[in-house]
């Protein structure tokens, strides 16, 4: 019990609202009204400047005389006005974190509009919302309530993709679903408020991560039909192009076609690495780690443990239940030490984690590197994907010597 308490008491993430202003502050013309105690406006300034879009955060001065003397509204209030005051500002998102004065913030005490701007409360508290990427989830369905465009008159043959895909994905997706029949590709999260409104017409969405799971219960609820998995390997790329095919009413014969075809090449891809082989530990908290672990045991790696912050998801459930027929172990909310206990255990060759795992993997002479930097801002789907991913595990995975040699040296010099 005292372990479990301990586990507890330190964070296993950062601020889940970070997620949720990564959707926000990304979005042209938006401003992010943060309704939160100073410690929270300090660290998430630091973060959205630094991961996100290097926009400044706005917020009422909430000391404690402020949040207790209640003017708390009042000020927030003022504060939406100053922000719609400037006339570039189209959208103010009011968002409030845990702090327990303000995470009960009264939505019909705010205004609707304020300026040219809509405003719109999103609660990212981390006592409800327990990771970053699920906050981005709840930001993605929250601006799809408020300005999707549910008509009922739906683009037959426009596909909405939802989830955060590195640049070079978006176009090889694209070239792929227009090859199919898709005439046009809706992507979420976005740049601009537009592509949430015009989303709500989609004939179709693809979840290509399972965390997104309000978003596509809210889509679904509206009649949306949805498309789970993603394109990351061989079997998975031709599974999905079917899919999407089939949600969309495509022709079939084209659409087998075109799998086909992208199996090929993606199987292709893979057989270049054919004499790959070590052990791997995938410990993220992306909440994206389970396709790439199926796309490393489909080109022969060992991956025993993998391990990621979001928890078990419907959507998120085949690729579950096909790296557990393989032999993966899963932890999901998982803990640091479930990661290095891991480590202790399958001694692998290569640790790809956070960034505490990754110390604690090269103390043992393991080389590590960190999952978010090296495998969330690179390519991964299709044949393309394959073959960037892969490189760089082999390339990783040569090192492996290097580290044991370099941990023998210092285990064997003089203190």
């Amino acid at each position: 019990m005292g372990k479990n308490i301990c586990e507890n008491l330190h964070p296993q993430s950062m601020c889940p609202a970070f997620g949720g202003l990564r959707v926000l502050t990304r979005i042209d013309g938006a401003r992010v009204c943060l309704v939160a105690d100073q410690g929270c406006l300090y660290g998430l300034t630091f973060v959205s400047h630094f991961y996100a879009a290097r926009k400044s955060i706005s917020a009422p001065e909430l000391m404690n005389v402020q949040i207790s003397g209640g003017s708390m509204i009042d000020d927030v209030r003022a504060a939406i006005e100053e922000i719609a005051s400037d006339p570039s500002v189209t959208f103010i998102a009011v968002v409030t974190t845990c702090v327990a004065e303000t995470a009960g913030l009264a939505e019909e005490l705010l205004p609707r509009h304020a300026g040219h701007a809509a405003v719109q409360l999103i609660r990212l508290p981390a006592f409800q919302i327990k990771t970053h990427p699920e906050a981005k989830d709840v930001a993605v369905a929250a601006l799809l309530e408020r300005f999707g465009e549910f008509s009922g008159q739906q683009k037959k043959k426009t596909l909405l993709v939802v989830g955060e895909i590195f640049p070079v994905d978006a176009m090889t997706i694209g070239s792929v679903l227009q090859r199919i029949g898709v005439e046009s590709v809706i992507t979420l999260p976005a740049g601009d408020l537009d592509d949430y409104r015009q989303a709500g017409l989609a004939g179709a969405c693809a979840v290509l991560h399972p965390f997104y799971e309000r978003t596509a219960s809210l889509l679904e609820e509206k009649g949306m039909k949805i498309v789970s998995g993603n394109p990351i390997g061989a079997g998975a790329s031709a599974e999905w192009i079917g899919r999407v095919g089939e949600a969309l009413d495509l022709d079939p014969a084209l659409v087998s076609q075109v799998a086909e075809e992208e199996k090929q090449k993606a199987k292709a891809a893979i057989e270049q690495f054919s004499g790959l082989s070590g052990k791997v530990i995938i410990a993220g908290y992306e909440g994206n780690e389970l396709p790439v672990v199926r796309l490393l045991l489909e080109a022969g790696l060992d991956v025993p443990y993998a391990s990621t912050s979001i928890s078990r998801t419907s959507l998120g459930e085949e690729d579950h239940q096909l790296l557990s027929m393989l032999g993966t172990e899963i932890r999901y909310r998982k803990f640091l030490e479930e990661d290095m206990d891991a480590v202790l255990r399958y001694q692998p060759d290569l640790v790809i984690g956070t960034t505490s795992l990754d110390s604690f993997a090269k103390e043992q002479g393991i080389v590590a590197v960190y999952y978010t930097n090296n495998m969330s801002s690179r390519p991964v789907f299709f044949a393309a994907g394959a073959a960037t991913v892969l490189s760089m595990i082999a390339g990783l995975l040569g090192r492996k010597e290097l580290f044991r040699k370099m941990k023998a040296y210092f285990d064997e010099s003089p203190s």
